[in-house]
């Protein structure tokens, strides 16, 4: 099954944090020595955190859909404001708030699987 694209009725709220996460192999020595190297070929991980402010509870269920749908570890497609191309992502942590209106934030973590 082709993996679905995220392509929300509503943009994400302004604010998106963008926060690699850096896969190193570490040796330390004495003297204050050390040495590095990367941990496999896709050793810089992006993540993203989304934020929408002000939605409907239809906007916000449209969300919380999808993400459930999706379970935490099937990826998907999404292009955040700044990248030049969409890429894979899971979604594993998101949370929304039942005051009127609506707020939604998501974490998103790119995924480097084989499906396409």
């Amino acid at each position: 099954m082709p993996l679905q694209t995220f392509a929300p009725s509503i943009a994400p709220s302004p604010g998106t944090a963008h926060k690699p996460t850096i896969g190193l192999n570490r040796a330390e020595f004495g003297d204050g020595y050390t040495a590095a190297s990367p941990r496999g070929l896709n050793h810089i991980r992006r993540n993203v955190s989304l934020k929408w402010e002000g939605l409907t509870e239809t906007q916000m269920m449209e969300l919380e859909t999808f993400f459930n749908s999706h379970g935490g570890y099937r990826p998907f497609y999404f292009q955040p404001r700044g990248y030049s191309t969409r890429l894979k992502w899971t979604c594993r942590d998101w949370s929304f708030s039942d005051a009127t209106p609506w707020t939604f934030n998501a974490e998103l973590e790119q995924s480097f699987t084989t499906e396409i």
